[in-house]
């Protein structure tokens, strides 16, 4: 049997620790972003009898069973793991009973740390397939692997339960999500989870049992008031996708997604008995719409012009019910977001990938992006944060030209990154959507944010990306 450890000191006790494994965000939290991972089902042990809870959120209690679909490179693989031990406080442990290992064990151990502290230790006793052939071929292959991903975990770890450590003087809130299914809401809710919070996910369908969710209709502006009641925030992040091409259609979608949405979340916080003490309405820098060098901080909005400025006032102004209400809104504006797990830089890895990735349209434009755990910990910060009111820009606070950003990705893939894209490329194969996302140049400040005590993890690209795509 080879083996695996990896130790971490982290700020919290061991019982803290446990508890953040335990809380049902912490799954999704530690998968690593740049593999395919997949849960198909995730079936109770003797802690969790409810089945849709234990699919829903996760179980690591005695008798938990679950099953992911994964990959090996190209090759798609299914795992199935299965809870063999556990003392609350102390440790789990889960064992693979099918998939692509020969025998896997995974120890997870919250020891005591000086000081309080604690110290995460991941003991691992896996082996390969066909037997000494596998080990003399793809032992290597396995140990890096290992090392990467619980470089990614132990770090994500320690950086959750650092953001959390922040506020925990503040009391525990029942916050309100629509767009949860989305690639920031499904690591958002993670996260809020982690930290003890209640996460009610706004939902079109009829609510699962037991799942503490909240229907809504956004096309039909309504939403379940006595539902709704009780809760602390709100956070709305849905909105129909920008990416594909623009035709009449496509626009109208995207308007009428953002500003129906909008208007019904802030009608209803507005009629509630009490009131949420915070909204936070995502909006986009795409309000700022292009505007070459010049360095933008909030009160630029009214410059740009384009479909995208034009939408995001639109969308910023349908939340004007709640405002009016006194309640305080937050309108995070959305740099391009940094994720292995989709968003952009999923788009533009293949062409990396392959070596035929490069600059876009010259690559002098500005490109003010956020990575996907510093947008979450904004969000976080706002919840708490009194001072922050009205627009943020939700951006790094070193943004890019586009050429930069290509020779960034590009040495961190360890591929060249000198292929163009043209200009008129761009406008005849994307068309209105190419120029404004691709070609528009937004040089976004982010100083409202570090003015208010917030602190980047990650404000450098290169760490950013090698974060995400696991290249440490």
């Amino acid at each position: 049997m080879a083996e695996f450890v990896r130790r971490t000191t982290t700020p919290v006790s061991p019982r803290a620790l446990y508890d953040w494994h335990a809380s049902g965000g912490a799954f999704s939290r530690l998968a690593p972003p740049w593999e395919s991972i997949e849960v198909q089902s995730w079936r109770g042990g003797v802690a969790t009898q409810d089945q849709h809870v234990a699919n829903q959120y996760g179980d690591i209690s005695t008798g938990a069973t679950i099953t992911l679909r994964t990959a090996i490179g190209p090759i798609g693989t299914t795992m199935i793991a299965r809870h063999v031990d556990h003392r609350e406080g102390e440790l789990f442990v889960d064992e693979m009973i099918k998939g692509p290992f020969a025998a896997w064990r995974h120890e997870h151990r919250f020891l005591p740390g000086p000081d309080g502290t604690s110290v995460l230790e991941d003991h691992i006793d896996y082996k390969l397939p066909l037997g000494p052939l596998g080990a003399a071929f793809g032992g290597r292959f396995a140990q890096k692997k290992l090392e990467a991903m619980f470089t990614f975990r132990h770090r994500r770890t320690t950086q959750d339960l650092d953001r959390h450590k922040q506020f925990e003087d503040q009391p525990r809130m029942t916050i309100a999500v629509s767009g949860a299914s989305g690639l920031v809401g499904r690591q958002l809710c993670a996260f809020l989870r982690g930290g003890g919070h209640r996460v009610r996910p706004l939902v079109r369908r009829a609510p699962a049992p037991h799942a503490d969710e909240i229907r809504w209709d956004p096309a039909a502006g309504t939403v379940d008031a006595e539902a709704l009641e009780g809760t602390d925030a709100i956070i709305h992040l849905a909105g129909e996708s920008i990416m594909g091409r623009w035709t009449a259609a496509k626009r109208e979608r995207i308007v009428r997604s953002r500003v129906q949405g909008t208007r019904t979340i802030a009608e209803a916080a507005a009629a509630m008995k009490k009131k949420p003490a915070v909204i936070l309405s995502t909006s986009a820098i795409g309000i700022y719409g292009d505007r070459g060098d010049q360095v933008l901080t909030e009160g630029d909005d009214q410059g740009g012009s384009g479909f995208l400025a034009d939408t995001c006032r639109q969308w910023e102004a349908a939340m004007d019910p709640a405002r009016d209400a006194g309640v305080r809104v937050v309108h995070p504006r959305l740099g391009v977001v940094l994720s292995g797990q989709g968003g952009a830089l999923a788009k533009m890895l293949p062409a990396f990938q392959l070596g035929v990735g490069g600059p876009i349209g010259g690559g002098r434009q500005w490109m003010s992006w956020i990575g996907l755990d510093d947008l979450i910990g904004i969000f976080h910060h706002a919840l708490f944060t009194p001072s922050l009111d009205g627009p943020v820009n939700a951006v790094a606070p070193s943004p890019v030209r586009n050429g930069d950003y290509g020779r960034t990705l590009g040495r961190v893939l360890w591929r060249p990154a000198l292929a163009p894209l043209p200009r008129p490329v761009v406008s005849a194969v994307m068309g209105q959507m190419g120029r404004e996302l691709l070609l528009f140049s937004a040089n976004v400040s982010a100083e409202t944010l570090t003015g208010s005590g917030f602190r980047f993890l990650t404000p450098d690209l290169e760490e950013t990306l090698r974060q995400e795509l696991g290249r440490f």
